[in-house]
């Protein structure tokens, strides 16, 4: 059973930073391709991005583009989120996700079967 483990959510001032960091076990890390999604309350899960399992071809919600960088250390086993210049669209549950298959990358919740546990981020007010 894949086990992907989320951390370094909390609460943030609005402007701020924090990086996500999502350790997977029980794959072969570099032949998936990985996820980002979050979901606020009342809100449908979304994603924030995703990234090919190399890293190489990476794709951004428009709502994040050019404020979070989604990264991945393959020896680690390690997809990071690093998030930049928060906002209040921003608070919601985090989750990392793998697809059900190997060497597929997508940016549809629907592709993805293996989740996290999620971490929450919240802005301060």
């Amino acid at each position: 059973q894949v086990q992907l483990v989320e951390s370094g959510g909390g609460l943030v001032q609005p402007g701020g930073s924090l990086r996500l960091s999502c350790v997977a076990s029980r794959l072969t890390f570099s032949n998936y391709g990985m996820g980002w999604f979050r979901q606020a309350p009342g809100k449908e899960r979304e994603v924030v991005a995703s990234i090919s399992g190399i890293g190489g071809v990476t794709y951004y919600a428009d709502s994040v583009k050019d404020r979070f960088i989604i990264s991945r250390d393959n020896a680690k086993n390690t997809l990071h989120l690093h998030m930049n210049s928060l906002n209040f669209e921003d608070p919601a549950v985090y989750y990392c996700a793998a697809p059900g298959v190997e060497y597929h990358v997508s940016d549809s919740v629907r592709d993805y079967e293996h989740w996290g546990q999620g971490t929450q981020v919240t802005l301060s007010s």
